[in-house]
Protein backbone atom coordinates (compact mmCIF):
# COMPACT_ATOMS: atom_id res chain seq x y z
CA UNK A 1 0.00 0.00 0.00
CA UNK A 2 1.63 3.13 -1.03
CA UNK A 3 0.73 6.32 0.68
CA UNK A 4 0.60 9.21 -0.75
CA UNK A 5 2.43 12.88 -0.02
CA UNK A 6 -0.65 15.33 2.04
CA UNK A 7 0.01 19.05 1.78
CA UNK A 8 -2.11 21.29 3.77
CA UNK A 9 -5.19 22.73 2.23
CA UNK A 10 -3.17 26.19 2.34
CA UNK A 11 -0.63 25.03 0.04
CA UNK A 12 -3.01 23.21 -2.53
CA UNK A 13 -4.37 25.17 -5.68
CA UNK A 14 -7.57 24.96 -7.29
CA UNK A 15 -7.34 22.60 -10.01
CA UNK A 16 -8.31 25.55 -12.94
CA UNK A 17 -4.76 26.93 -11.66
CA UNK A 18 -2.58 23.90 -12.87
CA UNK A 19 -2.21 25.10 -16.29
CA UNK A 20 -1.15 28.66 -15.64
CA UNK A 21 0.90 26.78 -13.03
CA UNK A 22 2.91 25.40 -15.46
CA UNK A 23 3.44 27.83 -18.28
CA UNK A 24 4.52 30.35 -15.54
CA UNK A 25 8.54 29.85 -16.11
CA UNK A 26 8.22 30.83 -19.55
CA UNK A 27 6.23 34.52 -18.42
CA UNK A 28 9.15 34.82 -15.51
CA UNK A 29 11.90 34.52 -17.81
CA UNK A 30 10.05 36.28 -20.33
CA UNK A 31 9.62 38.91 -17.68
CA UNK A 32 13.04 39.03 -16.27
CA UNK A 33 14.92 39.19 -19.63
CA UNK A 34 12.90 40.14 -21.98
CA UNK A 35 9.87 42.61 -21.16
CA UNK A 36 12.04 44.26 -17.78
CA UNK A 37 15.18 44.97 -20.46
CA UNK A 38 12.71 46.52 -22.86
CA UNK A 39 11.14 48.87 -20.31
CA UNK A 40 14.24 49.82 -18.81
CA UNK A 41 15.89 50.61 -22.25
CA UNK A 42 13.02 52.91 -23.07
CA UNK A 43 13.54 55.09 -19.29
CA UNK A 44 16.80 54.84 -20.34
CA UNK A 45 17.24 56.57 -23.20
CA UNK A 46 15.46 59.71 -21.49
CA UNK A 47 18.16 59.65 -19.03
CA UNK A 48 21.64 59.89 -18.55
CA UNK A 49 22.97 57.65 -16.72
CA UNK A 50 26.28 56.53 -15.68
CA UNK A 51 26.60 52.48 -15.15
CA UNK A 52 29.40 52.51 -12.37
CA UNK A 53 27.41 55.62 -10.30
CA UNK A 54 24.53 52.80 -9.36
CA UNK A 55 20.63 53.53 -10.84
CA UNK A 56 20.37 56.77 -8.01
CA UNK A 57 22.57 58.25 -10.53
CA UNK A 58 20.15 59.08 -13.34
CA UNK A 59 19.27 61.69 -14.18
CA UNK A 60 16.15 62.84 -16.03
CA UNK A 61 16.94 64.73 -19.63
CA UNK A 62 13.62 64.00 -21.77
CA UNK A 63 14.34 64.02 -24.95
CA UNK A 64 18.13 65.27 -24.92
CA UNK A 65 19.62 61.82 -25.92
CA UNK A 66 17.52 61.60 -29.08
CA UNK A 67 18.24 65.09 -30.16
CA UNK A 68 21.62 64.37 -29.24
CA UNK A 69 21.80 61.10 -31.35
CA UNK A 70 20.01 63.30 -34.27
CA UNK A 71 22.00 66.22 -34.49
CA UNK A 72 25.16 66.03 -33.23
CA UNK A 73 26.38 62.53 -33.12
CA UNK A 74 28.14 62.30 -36.85
CA UNK A 75 29.61 58.73 -36.43
CA UNK A 76 25.46 57.50 -36.58
CA UNK A 77 24.85 59.42 -39.76
CA UNK A 78 27.85 57.43 -41.09
CA UNK A 79 27.13 54.26 -39.85
CA UNK A 80 23.71 54.22 -40.99
CA UNK A 81 24.89 55.08 -44.54
CA UNK A 82 27.32 52.11 -43.64
CA UNK A 83 24.45 49.84 -43.00
CA UNK A 84 21.52 50.86 -45.74
CA UNK A 85 25.04 50.11 -48.33
CA UNK A 86 25.35 46.91 -46.73
CA UNK A 87 21.41 46.12 -47.17
CA UNK A 88 21.32 46.72 -50.36
CA UNK A 89 24.48 45.65 -51.61
CA UNK A 90 24.72 42.62 -49.36
CA UNK A 91 21.00 41.33 -48.91
CA UNK A 92 19.25 42.26 -52.00
CA UNK A 93 21.53 40.04 -54.39
CA UNK A 94 20.11 37.43 -52.09
CA UNK A 95 17.07 36.76 -53.12
CA UNK A 96 17.80 37.34 -57.23
CA UNK A 97 19.89 35.06 -56.65
CA UNK A 98 18.24 32.46 -54.24
CA UNK A 99 15.14 32.53 -56.22
CA UNK A 100 15.91 31.33 -59.73
CA UNK A 101 18.46 28.49 -57.56
CA UNK A 102 14.88 27.63 -55.64
CA UNK A 103 13.37 26.89 -58.81
CA UNK A 104 16.53 25.03 -60.36
CA UNK A 105 16.85 22.84 -57.30
CA UNK A 106 13.07 21.72 -57.69
CA UNK A 107 13.31 20.91 -61.27
CA UNK A 108 16.63 19.67 -61.81
CA UNK A 109 17.29 17.46 -58.59
CA UNK A 110 15.04 14.78 -57.34
CA UNK A 111 16.96 12.34 -55.53
CA UNK A 112 19.77 13.86 -54.06
CA UNK A 113 17.71 17.63 -53.86
CA UNK A 114 18.22 17.18 -50.08
CA UNK A 115 21.80 16.97 -49.93
CA UNK A 116 22.40 19.68 -52.47
CA UNK A 117 20.28 21.78 -49.91
CA UNK A 118 21.85 20.77 -47.03
CA UNK A 119 25.48 22.20 -48.77
CA UNK A 120 23.84 25.80 -49.64
CA UNK A 121 22.10 25.85 -45.98
CA UNK A 122 25.19 24.75 -44.08
CA UNK A 123 26.76 28.26 -44.15
CA UNK A 124 23.76 29.76 -42.40
CA UNK A 125 23.93 27.23 -39.42
CA UNK A 126 27.84 27.24 -38.84
CA UNK A 127 28.95 29.60 -36.34
CA UNK A 128 29.51 33.36 -37.21
CA UNK A 129 32.53 34.03 -35.34
CA UNK A 130 34.32 31.14 -37.49
CA UNK A 131 32.85 31.92 -40.45
CA UNK A 132 34.22 35.61 -39.87
CA UNK A 133 37.36 34.53 -38.97
CA UNK A 134 38.00 32.44 -41.33
CA UNK A 135 36.87 34.78 -44.13
CA UNK A 136 39.45 37.19 -42.39
CA UNK A 137 42.17 34.80 -43.76
CA UNK A 138 41.04 34.44 -46.85
CA UNK A 139 40.76 38.54 -47.67
CA UNK A 140 44.13 38.88 -45.99
CA UNK A 141 46.42 41.31 -49.09
CA UNK A 142 49.48 39.54 -48.78
CA UNK A 143 48.89 35.66 -47.87
CA UNK A 144 44.72 35.97 -48.77
CA UNK A 145 43.39 33.00 -51.20
CA UNK A 146 41.13 35.32 -52.60
CA UNK A 147 43.68 37.70 -53.32
CA UNK A 148 45.75 34.49 -54.86
CA UNK A 149 42.65 33.95 -57.37
CA UNK A 150 42.30 36.88 -58.47
CA UNK A 151 46.12 37.34 -59.45
CA UNK A 152 45.82 34.07 -61.13
CA UNK A 153 42.76 35.59 -62.79
CA UNK A 154 44.67 38.03 -64.15
CA UNK A 155 46.99 36.03 -65.86
CA UNK A 156 44.78 34.75 -68.15
CA UNK A 157 44.81 35.62 -71.93
CA UNK A 158 41.57 37.72 -73.41
CA UNK A 159 39.94 37.93 -69.97
CA UNK A 160 43.26 38.96 -67.91
CA UNK A 161 42.46 42.61 -67.84
CA UNK A 162 38.94 42.26 -65.94
CA UNK A 163 40.49 41.40 -62.95
CA UNK A 164 43.28 42.98 -60.65
CA UNK A 165 46.88 43.52 -61.59
CA UNK A 166 48.11 43.85 -57.56
CA UNK A 167 46.88 42.36 -54.77
CA UNK A 168 43.75 43.91 -53.14
CA UNK A 169 43.86 45.88 -49.57
CA UNK A 170 40.36 44.81 -48.46
CA UNK A 171 40.55 46.60 -45.49
CA UNK A 172 40.93 49.72 -46.62
CA UNK A 173 37.90 51.97 -46.70
CA UNK A 174 36.32 51.56 -50.51
CA UNK A 175 36.76 47.97 -50.18
CA UNK A 176 35.51 46.70 -46.25
CA UNK A 177 32.16 47.08 -47.38
CA UNK A 178 32.80 44.87 -50.25
CA UNK A 179 34.09 42.26 -48.10
CA UNK A 180 31.80 42.80 -45.39
CA UNK A 181 28.90 42.40 -48.04
CA UNK A 182 30.47 39.40 -49.85
CA UNK A 183 30.30 37.60 -46.33
CA UNK A 184 26.84 38.64 -45.71
CA UNK A 185 25.96 37.07 -49.18
CA UNK A 186 27.86 34.18 -48.81
CA UNK A 187 26.46 33.16 -45.53
CA UNK A 188 22.57 33.85 -46.33
CA UNK A 189 21.92 33.19 -49.67
CA UNK A 190 21.17 29.17 -48.54
CA UNK A 191 18.29 30.59 -45.85
CA UNK A 192 16.77 32.19 -48.61
CA UNK A 193 17.01 29.46 -51.11
CA UNK A 194 15.78 26.76 -48.52
CA UNK A 195 12.75 29.22 -47.84
CA UNK A 196 11.81 29.70 -50.81
CA UNK A 197 12.48 26.03 -52.33
CA UNK A 198 9.65 25.37 -49.22
CA UNK A 199 7.33 27.27 -51.21
CA UNK A 200 7.79 25.72 -54.42
CA UNK A 201 7.82 22.50 -52.96
CA UNK A 202 3.58 23.60 -51.67
CA UNK A 203 2.77 24.62 -55.36
CA UNK A 204 0.23 22.17 -56.70
CA UNK A 205 1.61 19.86 -59.32
CA UNK A 206 -1.33 20.20 -61.54
CA UNK A 207 0.57 23.41 -62.62
CA UNK A 208 3.73 22.58 -63.71
CA UNK A 209 2.36 19.19 -65.27
CA UNK A 210 -0.04 22.16 -67.54
CA UNK A 211 2.36 24.00 -67.92
CA UNK A 212 4.65 21.01 -69.62
CA UNK A 213 1.65 19.79 -71.48
CA UNK A 214 0.95 23.51 -72.97
CA UNK A 215 4.63 23.47 -74.03
CA UNK A 216 5.78 26.43 -72.05
CA UNK A 217 9.38 26.73 -71.32
CA UNK A 218 10.96 26.94 -67.77
CA UNK A 219 11.95 29.93 -67.58
CA UNK A 220 7.64 31.29 -68.34
CA UNK A 221 7.05 28.70 -65.91
CA UNK A 222 8.99 30.61 -63.27
CA UNK A 223 7.88 33.95 -64.40
CA UNK A 224 4.15 33.40 -64.81
CA UNK A 225 3.05 30.66 -62.44
CA UNK A 226 6.35 30.01 -59.37
CA UNK A 227 6.78 33.99 -58.71
CA UNK A 228 2.70 35.32 -58.24
CA UNK A 229 2.87 31.68 -56.16
CA UNK A 230 5.84 33.06 -53.79
CA UNK A 231 4.38 35.89 -53.54
CA UNK A 232 3.82 35.42 -49.13
CA UNK A 233 7.34 33.96 -48.83
CA UNK A 234 8.83 36.72 -51.00
CA UNK A 235 7.31 38.87 -48.20
CA UNK A 236 8.12 36.90 -45.88
CA UNK A 237 12.01 36.51 -46.53
CA UNK A 238 12.18 40.29 -47.68
CA UNK A 239 11.00 41.33 -43.90
CA UNK A 240 13.05 38.44 -42.43
CA UNK A 241 16.09 40.41 -44.50
CA UNK A 242 15.23 43.94 -43.55
CA UNK A 243 15.34 43.39 -40.17
CA UNK A 244 18.35 41.34 -40.08
CA UNK A 245 20.23 43.69 -42.02
CA UNK A 246 19.70 46.52 -40.12
CA UNK A 247 20.60 44.62 -37.67
CA UNK A 248 23.64 43.56 -38.70
CA UNK A 249 26.55 43.02 -35.89
CA UNK A 250 29.09 39.89 -35.99
CA UNK A 251 30.16 39.89 -39.54
CA UNK A 252 31.57 43.53 -39.82
CA UNK A 253 32.50 43.24 -36.07
CA UNK A 254 34.73 40.59 -36.35
CA UNK A 255 36.25 40.86 -39.68
CA UNK A 256 37.03 44.50 -38.98
CA UNK A 257 38.10 44.12 -35.18
CA UNK A 258 35.61 46.01 -33.76
CA UNK A 259 36.69 49.35 -35.00
CA UNK A 260 34.42 49.24 -38.33
CA UNK A 261 37.83 49.21 -40.60
CA UNK A 262 39.74 52.17 -42.42
CA UNK A 263 37.78 55.18 -42.45
CA UNK A 264 34.97 53.15 -40.11
CA UNK A 265 33.82 52.24 -43.52
CA UNK A 266 32.43 48.88 -42.31
CA UNK A 267 30.67 50.18 -38.63
CA UNK A 268 27.33 49.60 -38.95
CA UNK A 269 24.26 51.09 -36.65
CA UNK A 270 24.30 47.87 -34.33
CA UNK A 271 27.95 48.41 -34.03
CA UNK A 272 28.01 52.48 -33.29
CA UNK A 273 25.31 51.69 -30.37
CA UNK A 274 28.17 48.99 -28.92
CA UNK A 275 30.14 51.60 -28.56
CA UNK A 276 28.39 54.07 -27.07
CA UNK A 277 27.20 52.18 -24.28
CA UNK A 278 30.21 49.97 -23.84
CA UNK A 279 33.31 51.98 -25.04
CA UNK A 280 32.04 55.84 -24.08
CA UNK A 281 29.99 54.79 -21.26
CA UNK A 282 26.68 56.61 -22.54
CA UNK A 283 24.06 54.29 -21.98
CA UNK A 284 21.25 56.83 -22.33
CA UNK A 285 22.20 57.68 -25.93
CA UNK A 286 22.92 54.03 -26.67
CA UNK A 287 19.44 53.97 -25.60
CA UNK A 288 18.21 56.02 -27.73
CA UNK A 289 19.98 55.22 -30.56
CA UNK A 290 18.57 51.18 -30.27
CA UNK A 291 14.86 53.04 -30.45
CA UNK A 292 15.60 55.16 -33.35
CA UNK A 293 16.79 51.90 -35.27
CA UNK A 294 13.69 50.14 -34.47
CA UNK A 295 11.50 53.04 -35.73
CA UNK A 296 14.13 52.78 -39.22
CA UNK A 297 13.27 48.81 -39.16
CA UNK A 298 9.10 49.40 -38.33
CA UNK A 299 9.37 52.06 -41.04
CA UNK A 300 11.30 49.28 -43.48
CA UNK A 301 8.81 46.80 -42.82
CA UNK A 302 5.47 48.96 -43.08
CA UNK A 303 6.74 50.04 -46.66
CA UNK A 304 7.40 46.24 -47.50
CA UNK A 305 4.57 45.28 -46.46
CA UNK A 306 2.97 48.48 -48.58
CA UNK A 307 4.92 47.09 -51.67
CA UNK A 308 4.56 43.30 -51.65
CA UNK A 309 2.36 42.20 -48.19
CA UNK A 310 -0.98 43.45 -50.08
CA UNK A 311 -2.85 41.08 -52.77
CA UNK A 312 -3.12 42.69 -55.81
Amino acid sequence: MTLRPTWPRRLRLPRRWMPYLFISPFFLLFAAFGLFPLLFSIVLSLNSWDAAAGLGAMQWVGLDNYVYALTRDDGLWSSLYNTLWLALVGCVPQHLVALPLAYYLHSAFQRWRNGVVGLYFLPFITSTVAVSLVFSALFSKDFGAINAGLLALHQLPFVGGLFPAQPIAWDQADNTRWMIAIVVFWRYVGWNTVLYLSAIQTIPRDLFEAARVDGIRPHQTFLHIVLPQLRPMVFFAVTLAIIGSLQLFEEPFILTGGTGGSGQAGKTVAMHLYSVAFTDGDFGTASAIAWLLFLLIAGATALNNRLLGRSR
